[in-house]
């Protein structure tokens, strides 16, 4: 069933079921706002890095079944609250970056979120605000008279981001004023644009909770909130995170190809519910995905629906079909000469390698690329047939790798059994 068929309950319901709802203010009222009328929402990213990752994916896709449902979202690119910094879940004081660098963080992660929802004249057309345009104009006192007033002190203690701080290094005035900048942004946005509710990680309750504070005691208005779970993996390690950092998406600091591969690389345990969150895909396309996992865990079907639609949907189509070429080429299906040059390049990039030098033992590069844990192991591996040089079986433990080995001139492929890759890069 897709989200433009779910109104109300049944819109909700199946956020639920996708593991999309972490709190709500009061779900039958939502439900009732939902039912009544298209409501106006919205997501608030901080631009405290050049992209988003794969974390705010989930929380963007949110807004996007939104609007899917009827609804106008606003995507809120924080250019002011960047600058500030969110206490939320840090044990010290974030490093802030000057103004000329968060505008350009601004400036990227808006075009980023654009392309995930539709901009028209309808009452369900998107929007996408930066809070620096109604936050830069007032001055601090002005600030402190008319927002600041209505802030109680022990409740901002109480919130469990500024606690925790306080209990471990403490917090500076800078980050502790976030909440009331964030509880003004909603404030604008329910006056502005009739803006009755807010999403945001589950993290961000408190932080949503002095907006809703803030619009009953300025306008005497009332508006709802909703977080999202933070997404987890069952082996206990950080989502979005490996050995060679955060999963972004721009294409420019992760890789399509490293993207796809984190993706068909999870965990057998996370795979379902990873589809639920990342994907559109129906109840009854996921029981049966469900099932393969159970039945044939080793065909991987559910890890490659998950990598192909979530690469297709950040990079397009056409990057994921290059990366599933390139992927295929590498263990042997495909021919290395003929897929995407760039895509092949960063495939490489992401492997485990070693730089070509005139005169390389192939042996030597299986060791110094981390393939084998010796010299002596990769003799080894040469002797029972395991050892693999651009796809070509390796017998020859003298072998001298040659620059006309190299493909595309940057790099040779090194392969150690069926599955473990590296390769050596000119």
């Amino acid at each position: 069933m897709s989200a433009k068929t779910l109104r109300g309950e049944k819109f909700i319901d199946d956020l639920q079921w996708r593991g999309l709802i972490a709190q709500t203010t009061d779900r039958n009222e939502l439900i009732a706002a939902l039912d009544k009328d298209p409501i106006t929402l919205y997501i608030g990213f901080d631009p405290t890095a050049p992209s988003l990752h794969i974390g705010s994916l989930a929380v963007l896709l949110v807004l996007k079944r939104f609007q899917m449902a009827g609804h106008r979202p606003i995507a809120l690119v924080g250019g002011a609250t960047g600058l500030v910094g969110d206490p939320s879940g840090r044990s010290e004081e974030r490093t802030l970056n000057n103004e000329s660098v968060v505008a350009d963080f601004v400036a990227r992660i808006r075009r980023q979120v654009e392309p995930y929802l539709e901009f028209n004249q309808s009452e369900t057309g998107a929007l996408v605000v930066n809070n620096l345009d109604w936050t830069a104009p007032l001055s601090a006192i002005a600030f402190l008279r008319d927002i600041g007033k209505h802030f109680s002190v022990n409740q901002m203690l109480a919130k469990d981001s500024v606690s925790s701080r306080l209990n471990a290094n403490g917090i500076s005035y800078t980050e502790f004023s976030y909440q009331v900048l964030q509880g003004f942004d909603f404030l604008e946005l329910f006056r502005r644009h009739n803006c009755t509710l807010q999403i945001g990680g589950s993290d961000q309750w408190g932080n949503i909770i002095a907006g809703l504070d803030l619009i009953r005691k300025v306008e005497q208005g009332s508006a709802h909130c909703l977080t999202v779970p933070l997404v987890t993996k069952a082996d206990g390690t950080k989502f979005g995170k490996t050995a060679t950092g955060t999963i972004w998406l721009d294409g420019e600091l992760t890789s399509p190809y490293a993207f796809y591969q984190y993706w068909f690389g999870v965990d057998d345990r996370d795979v379902i519910a990873y589809i639920k969150i990342f994907t559109f895909a129906s109840r009854d396309e996921v029981a049966a995905l469900e099932k393969e996992v159970t039945e044939n865990p080793g065909a991987r079907n559910a890890a490659r629906y998950l990598a192909r639609d979530v690469t297709a949907r950040v990079h397009g189509n056409d990057a994921m079909v290059k990366v599933e070429e390139v992927s295929k080429a590498l263990f042997g299906q495909g021919d290395l000469l003929e897929v995407d040059g760039p895509t092949l390049a960063a495939a490489a990039q992401a492997l485990p390698n070693t730089p070509f030098a005139e005169g390389l033992l192939a042996i030597d590069a299986f060791a110094q690329s981390g393939l084998c844990d010796s010299k002596s192991a990769a003799r080894r591996l040469v002797k029972e047939g395991g050892a693999y040089v651009n796809n070509e079986r390796l017998t020859d433990e003298s072998a001298i790798l040659q620059k006309n080995q190299l493909i595309r001139g940057n790099l040779i492929l090194l392969r150690k059994g069926k599955r473990e890759l590296g390769a050596v890069l000119a």
